[in-house]
């Protein structure tokens, strides 16, 4: 998958809003009731840097991986990110944004839960 799919995909999602945000954090991020679950840096050094969040498991896995990192600022609370998201196998990546995109719906009401998925 190349950015503008990861971008597609993200918003695909029920209910997901985007917000652009300018300097300073140059992010381009992707919500669901204001339950951030993804985000691209849109400024350099780092621009087009992909950040999601994972489970604490995955999260040692993939930070071993080349490529894969901490997320900055944000690694304490099991961000990852990826420096080139083309470099991801596309299942597999699919699989890590549903899990942070259903990570941040069970943090909502029970109603705004079932509104989604309704």
């Amino acid at each position: 998958m190349n950015t503008e799919q990861v971008k597609d995909y993200c918003r695909s999602f029920p209910g997901v809003t985007r917000k652009l945000s300018g300097h300073p954090a140059n992010v381009l991020s992707f919500s669901v009731q204001n339950k951030k679950f993804a985000y691209f840096k849109t400024s350099a050094p780092e621009k087009w840097r992909f950040s999601f969040r994972v489970t604490p498991e995955r999260f040692l896995e993939l930070t071993d991986q080349p490529g894969i990192k901490p997320a900055r600022y944000m690694h304490r609370y099991g961000w990852v990110t990826v420096v080139n998201v083309t470099s991801m196998d596309e299942v597999y990546l699919q699989e890590l944004i549903d899990w942070s995109f259903e990570k941040a719906v069970s943090g909502l009401s029970k109603k705004l839960q079932r509104e989604l998925k309704g």
